[in-house]
């Protein structure tokens, strides 16, 4: 659906025509080649750097010359995760988007908003003839999503800018100046396999309709993940009669939390297995009614390829999945409402005689972090799998002092009569890092209403998309000279 007739039609224009380019992390080709020509066609300088960061350097409005130059900062990536029941190829084709009352939502897709609106801010600003603004530096990073490769990796040789605004918050109301770090933990362990037993029925088991998210934003609001949830349902199973487990597979990506798991099982009891899922289900509903209202788990008689895995190996596994933590391990003794640490079991694979997991941690306290961590590592080095840990980078300190807080903070209650809501974040935004790449350098986040980031449900409001961009013009024309 073209969206270019909504306000403010620049920045829908942009959004509009990023959203035609397949943009999934690790495979940002054809996005930073799109933003290069974008780059040269408007006649700005243009680089990009060894990584694949590109930035485009805007002069200042006549009369703003004496302003301080302000960088402003998006990431090029976006996160690729569909419904099972979706039949789309992200390689391929652009997202399909659409207007529901309010809101831009994709079609069984995530939608981009995170963070294509705050790249199509930057571009509209950037394509302008008629905008007040300084001295801009806009600065689009690589690969945010899976491990902020653009920002660890920048040349910070090619930024002058003494402000920072990072435009990848997803509430209009709050202006973010801290955040936390994060640290992957992906495990590997090769099992014992043996051949079904004869005379068994093979049961397909399904989980599906679960929210989802953001494993950063949305995991204190106690959503089901539909890996906890699968491995709790065998674990149970288990107690009451036997079965082989063939193949288990839940969740897609490493910073969502699980919609959709599978398993296959092999039984002999087959109606007993079916009386138990419905009774689990039953449970699950009283549990989380008010939460996760539109879950289904349904299970059917189907055909796999797969050996078993022996009963010792099957028990082990689903053992640490039950123990591994998933979900909120502290909240901040410092900042009210404020997830210190957490965790996240995002992916799980039983098959051909692997079981393999990944996990994302998060804290904005590096000690924390490191506890986190050293529980999943823990869990899974108890059974024998070998553990990795990577893709480490710190959080975000908030600065209380900053110089551009203050300014938009007065603004804010200005335009809105009231004041912003000022918070440090559990998520992963890049000014952890550019914080060290650019010691000095004063940084804030702020951005538009977005819901279910990660996840097919994504969705951007239209009026916030407006609030925030007429909020943005008002800060870039009041700041403080060099």
């Amino acid at each position: 659906m073209d969206l270019s007739h909504l306000e403010p039609k620049a920045l829908w224009q942009h959004f509009c025509a990023l959203n035609a380019v397949p943009r999934p992390s690790k495979k940002e080709e054809r996005i930073i080649a799109f933003m290069l020509e974008f780059g040269q066609q408007i006649g700005l300088e243009t680089h990009k750097d060894q990584i694949g960061n590109v930035i485009i350097k805007k002069p200042a409005s006549a009369g703003l010359e004496d302003r301080q130059t302000v960088i402003l900062q998006s990431h090029l990536d976006m996160v690729h995760q569909k419904n099972a029941t979706t039949v789309f190829d992200f390689d391929q084709q652009g997202i399909e988007m659409r207007i529901d009352g309010d809101w831009v939502r994709a079609n069984g897709t995530t939608l981009g908003a995170d963070n294509g609106i705050g790249v199509a801010a930057i571009m509209a600003l950037l394509a302008s003839k008629d905008i007040a603004h300084p001295a801009l530096e806009a600065f689009f990073t690589i690969d945010e999503e899976t491990g902020m490769t653009g920002a660890k990796k920048m040349d910070p040789s090619l930024l002058n800018g003494s402000i920072l605004l990072n435009l990848d918050t997803e509430d209009d109301d709050e202006l973010s100046v801290g955040c936390a770090g994060g640290i992957d933990t992906n495990t590997s362990y090769a099992y014992q396999q043996e051949e079904i037993a004869t005379g068994s029925n093979i049961l397909e088991i399904q989980i599906s309709g679960l929210l989802g998210g953001h494993s950063g934003m949305d995991i204190d609001k106690g959503r089901g993940n539909a890996n906890k949830w699968l491995a709790r349902l065998l674990w149970d199973l288990q107690q009451s009669q036997d079965f082989q487990l063939l193949r288990f597979d839940g969740g897609s990506l490493r910073n969502a939390i699980p919609r959709e798991a599978s398993a296959f099982i092999a039984t002999k009891e087959l109606n007993l297995a079916k009386a138990f899922i419905d009774d689990f289900t039953r449970t699950l509903k009283a549990e989380y009614e008010h939460i996760e209202p539109h879950f289904k788990i349904q299970y059917k008689t189907a055909h796999c390829e797969q050996k078993a895995l022996i009963a010792t190996e099957a028990n082990k596994i689903l053992n640490t999945l039950c123990a591994v933590h998933n979900g909120v391990y502290r909240m901040s003794p410092d900042i009210e409402g404020l997830v210190e640490a957490s965790s996240s079991l995002a992916r799980v694979i039983v098959e051909n005689g692997t079981f393999t997991t990944q996990s994302l941690q998060r804290s904005s306290v590096e000690s924390t972090k490191k506890e986190v961590s050293m529980t999943l590592r823990c869990a899974f080095e108890n059974m024998g799998a070998s553990v990795e840990q990577s893709g480490d980078y710190p959080g975000w300190k908030p600065n209380a002092s900053s110089s551009i807080l203050q300014l938009m903070k007065a603004q804010y209650i200005a335009m809105y009569g009231e004041e912003p809501k000022v918070k440090a974040c559990h998520a992963g935004l890049e000014c952890g890092l550019l914080s060290e790449k650019l010691p000095g350098v004063d940084m804030i986040s702020f951005g538009p209403n977005i819901r279910a980031a990660h996840s097919p449900d994504e969705c951007v409001q239209i009026s916030s998309v407006q609030k925030f961009w007429n909020y943005l013009l008002h800060t870039l024309h009041l700041i403080p000279t060099t």
